[in-house]
């Protein structure tokens, strides 16, 4: 396989995974692949209405008006979606490219190209990504985006990736990097279909205000209550799939924003996906340009239509 870095030949064989390291939220064989999607029938997907031709996973390609670099067969591709974000972007990306390119010789080991998805920035973020795309070819690719939207720049990106598995992480680096080993190394060594972080364990390490600590533990627990989550941060942007479970979900993900992660992982609980979730490490970006009451309203509005969107799923099971 044609890869973009060469795994090093003193990789270590790939950790086991222990009970207190990880949470497993649904079975441990997936079925997903013959009959889980059976409830999916008849739902509108997202990209419908503007055609699925010539990606991998059903993104329309109009979506992306520029690219500088080319995606690459590796084994997982790290998405950086961004907004705005000329101040950090350089330094972050610089940092996790570090890690990644030395990382490989110990622990988990997997090919890697970050991916910077600039979802209509208005600053220099693009001259920016275009410039990191160009120096670091083959480990760093970028595109631009013509609207805004977190999960709109994930489809986009995801669906003409050539990867195994497809990740992505805040630009801020808020969970630390040292634990993209185990998101990533979980689905390539074949592990779990979907895995994500969780800053609400009891072992994970968090700093962040009593304000979004609390909107955290109440919006997540109400998705437990209400749609019957198995999971417990639906939110944290630390989160991977492998390329099959990408092609299953993406199509029929509905929203392009921050409830983008909420919806996806609803789908791959009740598909019957196996989900890995893990404690993180955690620091909150004092510098977030998230507008906390928009989006509170906008998960509220998501939860609503995901209710009916999951009971249609289990009736059509049913039948």
């Amino acid at each position: 396989m044609s890869t973009a870095i060469t795994t090093p030949a003193a990789a270590t064989p790939q950790p086991k995974l222990t009970d207190d390291a990880c949470r497993i939220a649904s079975n441990t064989e997936s079925t997903y692949g013959s009959t889980g999607l059976t409830g999916l029938t008849g739902l509108t997907g997202s990209t419908g209405s503007t055609g699925m031709a010539g990606t991998a996973y059903g993104a329309p390609r109009t979506g992306i008006v520029e690219r500088v670099g080319e995606s690459r067969p590796v084994d997982a591709d790290i998405v950086i979606p961004v907004y705005n974000e000329q101040e950090q972007l350089a330094e972050s990306v610089l940092t996790l490219m570090n890690h990644l390119a030395s990382s490989q010789i110990e622990g988990w080991a997997y090919t890697w190209q970050i991916v910077i998805a600039d979802n209509a920035s208005t600053d220099d973020t693009w001259a920016i990504a275009s410039r990191l795309a160009s120096q670091y070819p083959g480990r760093v690719r970028a595109v631009r985006i013509a609207r805004k939207g977190r999960g709109r720049a994930l489809k986009l990106a995801w669906g003409e990736s050539r990867a195994k598995v497809v990740a992505y992480m805040d630009v801020d680096l808020s969970t630390d990097i040292h634990q993209t080993g185990t998101l990533v190394g979980t689905l390539v060594y074949g592990f779990a279909d979907v895995a994500f972080g969780c800053r609400l364990f009891d072992d994970s390490e968090v700093t962040r205000s009593a304000k979004r600590e609390f909107i955290s533990r109440t919006y997540n627990g109400m998705l437990r209550m209400l749609l019957g989550a198995s999971f417990h941060d639906a939110q944290c942007g630390f989160k991977a799939m492998t390329a099959s479970a990408a092609r299953h979900l993406l199509p029929y993900i509905q929203d392009d924003e921050w409830f983008f992660d909420t919806e996806m992982l609803l789908l791959a609980q009740a598909t019957g996906m196996r989900m890995y979730v893990f404690p993180v490490r955690w620091v909150e970006d004092p510098g977030s340009t998230v507008n906390i009451p928009d989006t509170v309203r906008k998960d509220l509005k998501g939860m609503w239509r995901m209710n009916g969107t999951l009971n249609r799923m289990r009736v059509a099971a049913t039948a």
